[in-house]
């Protein structure tokens, strides 16, 4: 179980490594530096539109959860088999990076 925000760092390393990205990366899919991603996985204290475009480029979504509905949250997240420590990634993270072809897709081309 994740909390506080070293469980945010580590969740967006996660699934940046599960989506078989480099930092380098995120300056095309978010909009941020090697460096400023870097500096954010390792030391962390984001903005929160810093967080967002991140939760962007990651195709994820930023979510306040209650403490309450966690446990249902996370047994779901396992049972769906999208928990992103256990799961595989899909064949559409499994392409090459947009660093290296900033254009797939973008008319829908699944080439």
């Amino acid at each position: 179980m994740f909390t506080g925000m070293n469980s945010i760092l580590e969740q967006i390393k996660q699934r940046r490594l599960a989506l078989g990205l480099k930092q380098s990366d995120m300056m095309l899919r978010a909009g941020v530096s090697r460096q400023q991603y870097q500096r954010l996985e390792s030391k962390g204290n984001p903005r929160l539109d810093t967080l967002a475009l991140i939760s962007q480029g990651l195709n994820s979504e930023l979510m306040l959860i209650p403490k309450e509905k966690l446990n249902a949250v996370e047994a779901l997240l396992a049972q769906d088999g999208t928990d992103f420590h256990a799961r595989k990634p899909s064949q559409e993270e499994t392409q090459k990076p947009v660093s290296d072809d900033p254009w797939q897709g973008l008319l829908g081309d699944e080439s």
